[in-house]
């Protein structure tokens, strides 16, 4: 590791420790020539995922944009922005867990909305119109019917 400081390629580890709750890990070195001290991060490389849109175009995976959806469909509802943000942790876990290093949109709408569902029904069903590009009012009252079809069935 170089020292940020003069440039020296050898340093010695006087602290090590878990950070963002244990996904990384901190360490405080001293650089061996001019022994200024520096912080360094060793965290586990994330294999980048490759994400199939509907018109068969590829990109990388964002969880940024991800999230922005998902406040779109939380709007003035009363979800914080941690659980929104645990939400996309849970989505991305979900689908990096798979084997595939390309997944397709398809899946991640699917697996937000299960997600949604749990969390808040005005969003799920936000979430589901602009992923699912509701024709009609027809397909949205079909979505509607479902949800209130498994709300009645958790009450029993």
């Amino acid at each position: 590791m170089k020292c940020p400081y003069c440039g020296y390629g050898e340093s010695k580890v006087i602290d090590s420790r878990a950070a963002d709750e244990g996904s990384s890990i901190r360490r405080r070195r001293e650089c061996l020539a001019c022994a200024k001290r520096f912080t360094t991060y060793e965290m586990i490389e994330k294999l980048p995922l490759v994400v199939i849109k509907k018109d068969g175009r590829r990109e990388f995976f964002d969880r940024e944009k991800l999230l922005t959806g998902i406040i779109r469909s939380c709007e003035k509802r009363p979800i914080s922005l941690d659980i929104m943000e645990n939400l996309v942790d849970e989505v991305e876990k979900e689908i990096r867990n798979t084997i595939e290093k390309e997944v397709a949109t398809e899946l991640i709408g699917e697996i937000v909305m299960r997600y949604l569902k749990n969390v808040d029904q005005v969003a799920y069903v936000r979430f589901a119109s602009v992923y699912r590009q509701f024709a009609d009012i027809e397909n949205f009252m079909q979505e509607l019917q479902k949800l209130m079809e498994n709300q009645k069935l958790a009450k029993k």
